[in-house]
């Protein structure tokens, strides 16, 4: 073996070791490693943070920027060329991005747009300020601005904000030879990454697809509208939820974008969608939680904006639910055991509205609730709750029985029990699918009207049956 091919052993031994120091097993990156790159970025060395970065995954780049602190970021760019730059903005976080993009000179981000796939391109011009965003598309090519422009064109989180323009089309009269044949000779042309060939019409429209395993799968003489396979279409102006609905109900792994004539304008693919059910599925444990994403770099201003409307929102329903407590003062001053009760009831019967409310929520957003299965969801809600009711009705009248001695106290609380849980599985079904039927995102606001529902009911249930049985 030569010294030249051990050095490069050693280099590839060397950059091994760094990765695994990198990253843990679950592939979240190493502390002491981002303490390594912390402090190279302190003493000014660069040729250690090339080594560093060296071992890194773009997407373990961006990560790492999530945890350095601005300043730091601002002193790592200078060390990424437009090429390695272009592919971690392209996985970078919306709000590290925006604040990435303001240490990046004008010249070296027009460049690194330049080597990114149209969707990705379009999203990082759209988190420019004015001022630079002039700039950076007056450096770029005219065809590739052109490209841009077109996507910033259709309203955000639709498919046509999401495709990217870059497609493999081929007439439907080629033949596989003559389509491999001219895929090869422009090569360049090709996008980074597909895995079908999209066949057209003269008018431009997608009339089928090839897989290109399927085409390898033929003779260089077969027709390609012999072979090709029925396309689904998703149109631009779809929504991006929908279109993560549809690559999932039918298994897909790329479809074509067709504008309002039908013309193939680009193509969804599913690394696209993957992101998109992630991001869908983030906002909506959010929204059941009244809040919104607070990321690594949100302020405490706009995390007090984003969450203070619904605890007011939510301060006011608890007000409501608890004045039916003034409508039995007199039982409970009588009885001050009530007082002590009264709060058990309700948290039971929230938790188990939490519950079905959160199942009737994926339910929905999976369209796996519909008009069609309502009534029979409800029902079913409704048994669950009464039998969830009737078990913990039992076990804590049993508990009360023993502390208190008294078997009217335990069976008003068993009671309440049950109401209070059979209106849980009710208000957790029915509020939902009511906001969902007026065209209300029922993941926002559900929760407050349900903890409003079952505090009410358990409070007056309780206080109610307390009355008529104990006084």
């Amino acid at each position: 073996m030569s010294r030249e091919t051990d050095d490069l052993a050693d280099v590839a031994d060397a950059e091994e070791d760094l990765e695994d120091l990198a990253l843990e097993d679950d592939y979240a990156l190493n502390p002491e490693f981002v303490s390594d790159v912390a402090d190279a970025l302190d003493r000014g060395d660069a040729e250690r943070l090339r080594e560093l970065l060296a071992a890194l995954h773009p997407a373990d780049v961006a990560d790492l920027m999530g945890f350095l602190a601005a300043d730091a970021r601002a002193e790592l760019i200078p060390h990424l060329d437009p090429e390695t730059l272009a592919e971690i903005l392209s996985e970078l976080d919306s709000e590290i991005r925006e604040a990435v993009l303001e240490h990046v000179p004008s010249a070296t981000l027009a460049k690194a747009i330049g080597e990114m796939e149209s969707d990705d391109a379009a999203d990082v011009v759209d988190d420019l300020e004015a001022d630079k965003r002039a700039e950076v598309m007056a450096a770029i090519p005219e065809s590739e601005r052109a490209a841009i422009e077109t996507s910033l064109a259709y309203e955000d989180e639709t498919a046509g904000r999401l495709m990217q323009r870059e497609v493999v089309a081929a007439p439907q009269f080629w033949t596989v030879g003559q389509a491999i044949d001219h895929f090869r000779r422009d090569a360049d042309e090709l996008p980074e990454l597909f895995f079908d060939i999209y066949v057209v019409d003269p008018a431009y429209k997608p009339v089928g697809a090839v897989p290109v395993s399927l085409l390898l799968r033929h003779s260089r003489q077969t027709p390609l509208a012999q072979i090709m396979e029925a396309v689904t279409e998703i149109t631009v102006d779809l929504d991006q939820e929908e279109v993560a609905y549809i690559f999932d109900k039918y298994h897909l792994i790329s479809a074509p974008v067709v504008d309002t004539a039908g013309r193939l304008v680009g193509q969804i693919t599913v690394d696209d969608i993957v992101s998109i059910v992630q991001e869908e599925g983030e906002e909506d444990i959010l929204a059941l939680a009244g809040v919104s994403d607070a990321g690594r770099d949100a302020d405490v201003l706009g995390i007090v904006k984003s969450r203070l409307p619904w605890l007011l929102i939510n301060t006011l329903t608890a007000a409501l639910a608890v004045s039916v407590i003034g409508v039995f003062e007199g039982e409970i001053e009588k009885l001050a055991t009530l007082a002590v009760l009264m709060p058990v009831v309700a948290s039971l019967g929230g938790n188990a509205g939490t519950q079905t409310l959160t199942v009737a929520v994926r339910a929905l957003a999976s369209r796996e609730l519909s008009a069609f299965n309502a009534a029979r969801t409800v029902a079913r809600e409704m048994v669950v709750g009464v039998a969830n009711g009737a078990v913990l009705a039992v076990l804590t009248g049993v508990v009360i029985l023993g502390l208190f001695h008294d078997v009217r106290l335990s069976a008003a609380f068993a009671l309440s029990m049950v109401i209070t849980l059979f209106v849980a599985g009710l208000a957790g079904a029915l509020i939902p699918l009511a906001l969902d039927r007026m065209g209300r995102d029922p993941a926002v606001s559900s929760s407050v009207f349900v903890t409003f529902v079952t505090d009410f009911t358990g409070f007056f249930a309780f206080l109610g049956l307390a009355a008529i049985i104990l006084l």
